[in-house]
């Protein structure tokens, strides 16, 4: 968070909050509510009244003990949230005092209050369901950086999807496609393939019942994909790469599959395949202020205007943070599954 610094509050904030929280680390059931000290915004950051926060999959490895927090930010779960903004640090623009936002935190969306840099704030217009809002950040962060910066899709490319109907899959389905990209996914039953289609996939290929490296080849004649967006790594990064054209892009998001992948570098060389990745979360303050930017210019007006709505699975009360992680390790859920706070 940034440095401390006066606060001016649009209304009384309590010193104390729910959130939930966890003692070990463990399986979902270790999710606890509990009161906490309320956060205070340092100079950079506002004071957001919790509406609804997102559930991703971070969390749920950050619970498991195997993704902590980084220096500085909450250990209370939750990477986005929804809501108003009750204060502000004193290097905040005063006009976003009681504004209605959405915001992409470095941790601590779990509770009542949540604290987070202003810039990485996106506005909410009235027309927008704060569920909906607390549902997009997370998700349109990682999609924007990953497929069309470091992936390089474009207009006309070809984007294989892992995953297809998590919050990540989905939220590359509809972006890609407003952005004229053809979109092949992979999903493990026939419902996910059909509810990938019905967000707009024009390939969804169920991979335990066929070989999404022969489909892939079978429906693009032979020229393959542009990009790879990879949740599994492991012994799918070879496969993904057979997938590939000729300069295609394989960017790696998650390793559900594993970290480590044995692949033939002469392929890498004689295609001029590119292989990246990257985590979110670790980045600089400064970094997400920008990408935030970006993403405020070309891709938020999509969902503010209505053109787009990010799909949405179950929510659960706050004080059921556990079932939720637990729909979610189910691999059950399509769509993103937020959490009812203090709507």
């Amino acid at each position: 968070m940034g440095e401390s610094g006066s606060a001016e509050q649009i209304s009384t904030v309590p010193a104390t909050m729910n959130a939930i929280g966890f003692a070990e680390p463990g399986g979902p059931d270790v999710l606890v509510l509990e009161q906490v000290d309320t956060p205070k915004p340092g100079a950079q950051d506002v004071l957001i009244r919790v509406a609804y926060a997102g559930v991703n999959r971070p969390d749920c490895i950050q619970r498991a003990g195997n993704y902590p927090a980084p220096p500085g930010a909450s250990p209370i779960l939750g990477l986005e949230v929804a809501g108003e903004v009750v204060a502000v640090g004193d290097k905040v623009p005063r006009e976003m005092l009681g504004s209605r936002v959405a915001a992409l935190t470095p941790g601590g969306g779990y509770a009542q209050y949540c604290a987070a840099p202003w810039q990485h704030c996106l506005p909410v217009p009235e027309t927008m369901p704060l569920k909906q809002a607390a549902a997009l950040p997370e998700t349109l962060f990682t999609v924007w950086h990953n497929v069309f910066e470091r992936g390089l899709a474009a207009d006309g490319d070809r984007l294989l999807i892992h995953g297809g109907t998590s919050g990540i899959g989905t939220m590359a389905i509809m972006l890609a496609k407003a952005f004229g990209i053809e979109v092949i996914v992979t999903c493990g039953d026939e419902a996910k393939c059909a509810a990938a289609r019905e967000v707009g996939a024009d390939l969804a290929i169920n991979y335990r019942e066929q070989d999404f490296v022969e489909v892939v080849r079978e429906h693009t004649d032979g020229q393959g994909v542009n990009v790879v967006l990879d949740m599994v790594s492991g012994d799918y990064v070879a496969r993904n790469l057979k997938c590939l054209a000729e300069d295609g892009r394989h960017v790696t998001i998650a390793i559900l599959g594993g970290p480590k992948a044995d692949i033939n570098m002469a392929v890498v060389m004689m295609r001029r395949l590119t292989l990246t990745g990257s985590t979110l979360r670790p980045r600089s303050d400064a970094f997400k202020a920008a990408l935030a930017d970006e993403i405020a210019r070309h891709a938020w007006p999509l969902f503010t205007d209505g053109e787009l709505s990010p799909i949405m699975d179950q929510t659960f009360p706050l004080a059921e943070a556990a079932a939720a992680h637990a729909r979610m390790e189910a691999g059950a859920h399509i769509g993103k599954i937020v959490l009812e706070v203090n709507d």
